[in-house]
């Protein structure tokens, strides 16, 4: 069974807030709603949510209700705890590890080929109907992402964090380098390296919008990565363990090739609270245009 893991974690510093449980359609749903609506429209059969234990009851009735007996569901809590194997972490870290760690979270309830997706992004319906067919095949030591027009990412209202991606002629991922403060810039982009030097971008670069296709293999890789990561980072109360980074190891090591899926869809998400009236209109947009009903569920 297809199982679709949604990264609901996120506690929205920049945001201000829970954004994985604002509304943004004329009913009442959120983004995850419409990535649901389109998982399940693919052919996936099992949602995994990962998200905070302190806000699961608010989950449940907000989010979840709508279509828990449409699919299987679940959900899971990224506890600091998790994936440590007895490691003791910094006393002053109060948020989740990041990405990699989030879809580690998932492990326990993820049994076949599955796809990852962010809680508060909007990925189209083609996008996971791609991402359905190719996680239906067989595919021996190779996993998938579907790559996103930088321009078409971007927030009008701040920086955001992206993975920029190299591929090969065959559309192979070759490298992806998280980028964590990349300004909008008229039809391109500029962003600011760890040295503050500034770095200019064309727009048409691929970036990763964390629409990846696995199998349940990758969870050993992961869980190995992550104590890597934790041996290297002694201390650190603020790091993160990104999920591009554990897809990276994988690709320089020669273990497993990343097909980067073409998609016809436009990518948009809530970053700011500013961006959330643009999510607004781009979702009554597309409800005119026949895309969604009115009413989802």
């Amino acid at each position: 069974m297809l199982t679709l893991v949604v990264l609901a974690a996120g506690l929205g510093t920049r945001y201000g807030g829970l954004k994985q449980l604002d509304s943004v359609g004329p009913n009442g749903e959120t983004l995850i709603d419409y990535s649901v609506y389109d998982a399940i429209e693919a052919g996936f059969g099992k949602l995994v949510f990962v998200i905070r234990d302190y806000f699961e009851d608010d989950f449940r009735k907000k989010v979840m209700h709508s279509f828990e007996t449409r699919a299987e569901c679940h959900c899971v809590d990224q506890g600091l705890e998790v994936g440590l194997g007895g490691r003791a972490f910094p006393e002053e870290r109060v948020k989740p590890w990041g990405t990699g760690h989030a879809v580690l979270a998932a492990e326990s309830r993820v049994e076949d080929p599955f796809a990852v997706v962010n809680a508060d992004d909007y990925y189209g319906a083609n996008s996971m109907k791609t991402m359905a067919e190719f996680l239906s095949a067989p595919h021996r030591n190779e996993y998938a992402m579907v790559g996103y027009v930088l321009r078409n990412t971007l927030s009008e209202h701040g920086f955001v964090s992206r993975g920029i991606c190299s591929c090969d002629e065959s559309r192979n991922l070759v490298d992806i380098v998280e980028r964590l403060k990349i300004y909008k810039e008229g039809r391109g982009a500029y962003l600011t390296d760890e040295h503050g030097e500034r770095i200019n971008l064309t727009g048409d670069e691929i970036a990763s919008m964390n629409l990846w296709g696995f199998t349940p293999e990758f969870f050993t890789h992961l869980g190995e990565e992550f104590h890597e990561f934790l041996d290297t980072n002694p201390g650190n109360a603020n790091t993160e363990f990104l999920l591009p980074a554990a897809v990276n190891q994988l690709i320089e090591t020669g273990q497993s090739a990343v097909k980067v899926l073409s998609t016809d869809d436009t990518w948009f998400g809530i970053t700011y609270r500013e961006d959330r009236q643009i999510v607004e209109k781009r979702i009554r947009e597309l409800i005119a245009r026949g895309v969604y009903p009115e009413k989802l569920w």
